[in-house]
């Protein structure tokens, strides 16, 4: 019975200053929404960086140029010219468990086809890079050993390298393209994977490493190399196995000066997932500073209220009314505007979570535990902060109260 007159009183007293409890709640609404949005945010980011990884192929660990040193980069990382063809050779005959072996030559370079142009990103590569990077076709076929050996002019399409330059869904095999004032022979289309920026494989163009070290690099060298194992469980070993092995290749006996750097894609997503991490609880904790704001919001409008109701009070606690009931009265109205706010937040929250990805693209994941340590701070909000305006409320004296002007 207590329990459901506590409840009357506090819809009551919240309902008969309808503007104020709203502006009240306002804090909290906006607080919850933020939070969620930007942690939506923050996890929709994780996730898409960490597909855009797994597309890239499985069980991979990438072999770069120049040494990697920790706390930093040295020896200039993925441009220096230390790793060769003759290297991932090596490495596919040599090393057990190991499915494929990509050496990579690339260059960003103007493209034209039939008064179209494009700058993309210009992939020399061999034919087990279709493997190492899961690349299947559209049309056509996919760069061969023999275009290889031969430093064939022939060149393999992203999806959207295709468009800018045939038009969107065009077959252009047969037809010929311009690189570098070199013509190329269209043999194949890869099937789109999606994605953006400079690694987008979708906008990109492949041909043999071998004619792009003559026609378009210039190198003798290779930029990058992507070897797969055979499964999870041995990409370890076999990422031990080729350091090894390419130490003793480039004569260095001690692993601290090796000129090459490895990661594995474990790691890569790892990093990646620590980075997006860290901006995500960044996001909410600058988002949580609103929570901050409608927690000194409600003390404010509950020290008002004990104030305004001070005489009715007195005539509680005179008629015998415990401490403990007046204390859990104003509590309950506090916490009563943090639910109410927390519940519109989420919903508020929720909303624009989905907004985002409609309109501006950027992909968003809204998880349970989010709008649950979402609604729990705001709860946490209204006993910490309607705790004290209750207390000095159940602490008044009964002849002080009924004085009060």
């Amino acid at each position: 019975m207590v329990t459901t007159d506590i409840l009357k009183e506090t819809f009551w007293s919240l309902s008969s200053n309808k503007v104020r409890s709203g502006l009240t709640m306002l804090g909290i609404v906006i607080g919850i929404a933020s939070v969620i949005t930007m942690v939506s945010i923050g996890q929709g980011a994780q996730a898409s960086i960490a597909t855009s990884i797994q597309s890239i192929g499985s069980n991979l660990i990438i072999v770069r140029p120049g040494a990697q040193r920790s706390g930093g980069v040295s020896g200039g990382a993925g441009s220096s010219a230390t790793l060769t063809i003759d290297d991932a050779n090596a490495i596919k005959s040599e090393i057990p468990n190991v499915q494929a072996v990509a050496p990579e030559d690339s260059k960003r370079s103007q493209v034209t086809a039939k008064g179209t142009n494009t700058n993309t990103q210009v992939v020399g590569t061999v034919a087990d890079y279709a493997v190492v990077r899961s690349i299947a076709m559209e049309a056509g076929t996919f760069v061969t050993d023999q275009s290889v050996k031969s430093s064939a002019k022939v060149a393999v399409l992203g999806a959207t390298a295709r468009d800018d330059l045939f038009g969107t869904g065009s077959n252009p095999v047969g037809q010929t393209i311009r690189i570098k004032n070199v013509d190329f022979d269209v043999v194949g289309v890869t099937v789109a994977k999606g994605g953006s920026g400079f690694t987008n494989p979708d906008d990109s163009i492949y041909i043999p490493i071998t004619s792009a070290q003559h026609y378009i690099t210039g190198d003798t060298f290779i930029s990058t190399m992507s070897v797969a194992a055979v499964d999870q469980n041995s990409m370890v070993a076999v990422q031990n196995q080729i350091s090894d092995l390419l130490l003793k290749r480039h004569n260095i006996s001690d692993p601290l000066q090796a000129d090459f750097s490895l990661m594995n894609q474990a790691d890569i997503i790892a990093t990646a997932s620590s980075i997006t991490g860290t901006f995500t609880i960044l996001l909410a904790s600058i988002a949580g500073i609103s929570l901050l704001v409608g927690g000194i919001g409600i003390m404010n409008m509950m020290l008002t209220t004990v104030t305004e109701r001070t005489r009715e009070i007195g005539l509680r606690k005179a008629v015998g009314i415990r401490k403990f009931y007046i204390n859990m009265q104003f509590l309950s109205e506090a916490v009563a505007l943090t639910f109410l706010g927390g519940f519109i937040g989420v919903l508020l929250g929720w909303g624009a979570s989905l907004a985002v990805t409609k309109f501006s693209g950027m992909a968003t994941q809204i998880s349970t535990s989010s709008i649950l340590l979402a609604f729990g701070v705001s709860a946490g909000v209204g006993i910490v902060f309607g705790f004290y305006p209750a207390r000095r409320a159940a602490a008044m004296s009964p002849m002080e109260a009924l004085r009060y002007e």
